[in-house]
């Protein structure tokens, strides 16, 4: 492909977009670049491997300390496993970027964005979203784009765009959307307490300058000549599928209405649904179209029956206005708080239920001494407040091997981290750093909010004055 630049401007701020300089053999490459901060993001699509029956979509999202003129600490002085920042700017790509491919899409895909130049004023990680997007549109995946995302901040009375590191620290409003023609697809924020109509505003504000940067893809691709991919999905047999829908709907209708039956029992009578179809199956001639077709994907049976049980409990809750459970939309499950749960070695814990969600969380007070020292490319250098979240097999009654903390654990401990942080004590005031260790000891729904309420319980009863103990 030929060099071809772009400039985008808004809000008095550019956004420059490189085609055809860097990574020529990527499905689709751009350098995605704001004042001095440029990422080069990439997206490659191969054939799907046999059998899969999900997306095999990676997002990867890589740092570089010379990107910064530094030097990485540690004895290897080179970058190891990626820092915890890293993992959430993924996670934050990955986001509106997944639920815009079809459905049918079976073929693996990597995205990866590197940041190769850091202005300390321009965060990378909007940037890196945006430039998914033009990088899968350039690869000519099927894809339902162009989507874009931009970072809202409020500073003093006004929302400003793409605010720099310092407006972001200064400001009350920290707030990632992301968009497509069609309207917002994921918000991520953080705030200083702010009312409600507060943060539709900014949602409103940050969708426009989405349509923008939406905009100057649909021009960018037009002066490329690349039109947008619209593959047809693959002709799937639906004999096997309609032979289990016709088994399973009335069955599944009548399971979910039963209110009065708790989590076990429901799942129990499930099962035994799924397990009488399979058993009709199996009675089956050896050449009936739909045991041919069972045995040819033996997922097949698994997938259509937990995609007929979730809509029935969508549309109860839609037309009915009614949860699986019996509770109305206005209702909440039983709470109950402890505090002091653990021996007082622990310097503080809470346990916090909400049905059969249950978080156990424990603080630990530490001299200054023990905060985290940073290796990214971020400006802060320590870090004083942790919050770590634990999700082990045993929590929705699974087995599974104890692995180190994924992606999911690392950012369901940031969304804890990013609703306290506000409420904690200033340094001045308290200058403990503080490490508040999330156990989820089981799970039925937001086990990551429920952390930040066991969390708030926990910091109290360790003594740790909160903003909303005053």
């Amino acid at each position: 492909m030929k060099e071809f630049e772009k400039s985008i401007s808004f809000d008095g701020r550019d956004i420059r977009l490189k085609v055809g300089l860097l990574a020529p053999q990527a499905g689709g490459a751009v350098l995605i670049q704001s004042e001095d901060t440029a990422v080069l993001v990439t997206a490659t699509r191969a054939a799907g491997r046999e059998g899969i029956d999900f997306l095999p979509l990676l997002v990867d999202y890589e740092e570089r300390l010379y990107a910064a003129g530094r030097i990485p600490g540690g004895f290897l002085r080179r970058e190891g496993r990626p820092p915890e920042k890293a993992t959430l700017i993924s996670r934050l790509v990955d986001r509106p970027l997944r639920p815009l491919f079809p459905g049918w899409l079976r073929d693996d895909i990597q995205v990866v964005a590197t940041t190769l130049s850091m202005d300390e004023r321009v965060p990378p990680d909007v940037l890196a979203v945006t430039g998914a997007s033009i990088a899968v549109l350039l690869a000519k995946i099927p894809f339902n784009g162009p989507m874009a995302a931009v970072r809202v901040g409020l500073v003093g009375d006004d929302f400003v765009i793409n605010p720099t590191y310092s407006e972001i620290e200064s400001g009350d409003l920290d707030l990632v959307v992301a968009g497509t023609p069609e309207g917002v697809i994921m918000v991520e924020a953080g705030a200083n307490q702010l009312p409600e109509q507060d943060v539709i505003e900014a949602i409103d504000f940050g969708y426009e300058a989405v349509r923008d940067l939406i905009q100057a893809q649909h021009e960018l691709l037009t002066e490329l000549g690349i039109e947008l991919v619209q593959e047809s999905p693959p002709a799937v047999d639906s004999t096997l599928e309609n032979f289990i829908r016709e088994r399973v709907t009335q069955p599944v209708k009548e399971v979910l209405g039963r209110f009065e039956a708790d989590k076990n029992v429901r799942d129990a009578a499930l099962d035994e649904i799924k397990a009488s179809v399979e058993a009709a199956i199996a009675e089956l001639p050896d050449e009936d179209p739909v045991k041919v077709a069972a045995a040819a994907n033996p997922k097949a049976l698994s997938n259509t029956f937990k995609d007929v049980t979730k809509v029935f409990m969508r549309r109860q809750v839609i037309e009915d206005n009614v949860r699986v459970d019996g509770r109305k939309l206005d209702e909440v499950r039983p709470i109950s708080c402890r505090t002091g749960v653990l021996p007082r070695r622990v310097h503080g814990s809470g346990l916090f239920n909400r049905g059969l969600t249950q978080v156990l969380s424990a603080v630990t007070l530490g001299t200054p001494g023990d905060a985290q020292e940073l290796d990214d490319l971020h400006p802060d250098e320590k870090k004083r407040y942790l919050h770590h979240y634990n999700f082990p097999p045993y929590s929705v009654g699974e087995t599974r091997p104890m692995r180190s903390p994924g992606r999911r654990e690392v950012g369901h401990g940031a969304l804890a981290e990013r609703a306290l942080l506000p409420v904690l004590p200033q340094k001045e005031e308290f200058p403990y750093v503080i490490r508040v260790v999330s156990e989820v000891l089981s799970s039925n729904g937001s086990t990551s909010m429920g952390s930040v309420s066991g969390s708030t319980l926990a910091l109290m009863d360790a003594g740790a004055p909160t903003y909303q103990t005053r």
